[in-house]
């Protein structure tokens, strides 16, 4: 495999009129990896996505996806990827196996191939026994499951998913989770957007987060978390004698004398935790229970697209 990334983009602009969508971002996916991209409504996702899919132009920005450049060779492109969109490809008045026989058809494969393909794809996304009925019957999971398949028909090693689990139910949701580890362990690139938090802290290897037209934070989960105020490690005693001593040698520490307990602010990294650890045991003082509790991604996310300003230092230094 090239060490080439799947998706990259330098300083890629887009405006509609007197609004710019897109205010100059980078954005570099490695090979075989979930890149996710969060952002509010109208924050530019799925303009990213339509550029980037070679659906929209735009309007600046050196642009290469599976390999070539876009502005030169978009037709290269578009044979290397798959796109799943906010709103589904799925023809409700065909059956299931029909939708898939005609994505064989647009990818010009031989009919017995197409067969062949369209009932593999069918057993593997769980729809072989409703491959005859009208896709109009299907249940919300399973049309995004049949989305996902047609989409697979031509075998892309990137595949862009806009939303793809928006309206879905939970069990459903989770469905879907596992098929997009399962494309990742067999190689493909998934660029992921989505409006739920917990499902790109599942999936995501990197997330970059979009607002206002740029990228204002980019990171794996746990470097994102690390960005925001609030983190701490939390110890706990059953020894007074024990507590008063680590208080003593923990002056920064916020006591809890009721539960015999000490909270000190950390960003959760090793370094912190190991610093607190040797400070006790320099003292011999043994913890009954240590936890070490971090922002989650709800709080990263509402703290950064509501004070963007100041994250800009943090966003160069993880990268």
């Amino acid at each position: 495999m090239s060490t080439e990334p799947a998706i990259s983009a330098r300083q890629l602009r887009k405006s509609y009129g007197d609004r710019l969508v897109l205010d100059g971002i980078d954005l570099s996916v490695p090979q075989g990896t979930v890149f996710s991209l969060l952002g509010p409504n109208g924050a530019g996702k799925t303009t990213a996505v339509k550029i980037l899919s070679t659906l929209v132009a735009a309007d600046a920005g050196e642009l290469r996806v599976a390999g070539h450049d876009l502005a030169v060779d978009a037709q290269a492109v578009r044979a290397r990827i798959g796109v799943t969109g906010q709103f589904s490809a799925v023809d409700g008045l065909i059956t299931g196996e029909e939708n898939m026989l005609l994505m064989a058809d647009l990818h010009h494969l031989p009919k017995r191939e197409g067969r062949r393909v369209a009932a593999e794809l069918l057993a593997r996304f769980g729809l072989t026994d409703a491959a005859k009925k009208p896709a109009s019957t299907y249940s919300g999971g399973m049309k995004r499951r049949l989305d996902i398949a047609m989409t697979l028909v031509g075998d892309p090693r990137i595949i862009f998913l806009d939303e793809p689990t928006t309206g879905l139910d939970p069990r459903a949701r989770h469905t879907m989770w596992q098929i997009i580890r399962d494309l990742v362990t067999g190689g493909v690139t998934v660029f992921l957007t989505t409006q739920y938090l917990e499902e790109a802290d599942e999936l995501a290897d990197r997330i970059a987060v979009l607002h206002e037209g740029r990228i204002v934070a980019e990171g794996s989960t746990e470097e994102l978390k690390r960005l925001i105020p609030g983190g701490h490690i939390r110890l706990r005693f059953t020894d007074p004698a024990a507590y008063r001593s680590a208080a003593g040698a923990l002056t920064e520490a916020v006591r809890n004398d009721e539960l015999l307990a000490l909270q000190l602010p950390s960003d959760g990294s090793q370094r912190e935790l190991r610093s607190v650890l040797d400070q006790l045991d320099a003292e011999g003082i043994e913890a009954d229970e240590l936890t070490v509790h971090t922002p989650d991604l709800d709080d990263v996310f509402f703290a950064l697209t509501d004070s963007s300003h100041q994250t800009d230092r943090t966003t160069e230094a993880l990268r």
